[in-house]
């Protein structure tokens, strides 16, 4: 039996590791050691960055409602219960869009609301 020996595989994880890695600074982008254990750890933050962006975009989304709501005279709670009890299904992006760029609109809701 012929003996292979694994070079070629072992040339061609190494590279992807190296390339994922570019930009890298220092021996982050050049040894394949420090890439490999830079490249997993970035990996988890940006695993962990795409879960807390749909967080950090519903806070902003009723941060805005309630800057909104407060020249109104309402607060948010109230509204979303309004909503809620009006049985009305909007989302918060939706409801964050309008009252930013549709300030009228948004107090013609309100209004309707309660």
């Amino acid at each position: 039996m012929v003996r292979i020996k694994a070079g070629v595989t072992t040339r061609a994880r190494h590279k992807k590791v190296l390339k994922l890695a570019k930009g890298y600074w220092m021996t982050r982008h050049k040894q394949f050691k420090k890439a490999k254990e830079a490249v997993l750890h970035a990996g988890e933050y940006a695993f962990a960055g795409r879960k807390q962006k749909k967080r950090n975009f519903r806070r902003l989304w009723i941060i805005r409602i309630n800057a909104a709501l407060r020249q109104l005279g309402l607060k948010y709670s109230q509204f979303i219960n309004f909503l809620k009890s009006k049985k009305i299904d909007i989302d918060r992006k939706v409801i964050a869009q309008i009252a930013v760029e549709y300030p009228k609109v948004f107090k013609e809701i309100v209004n309707k609301i309660k």
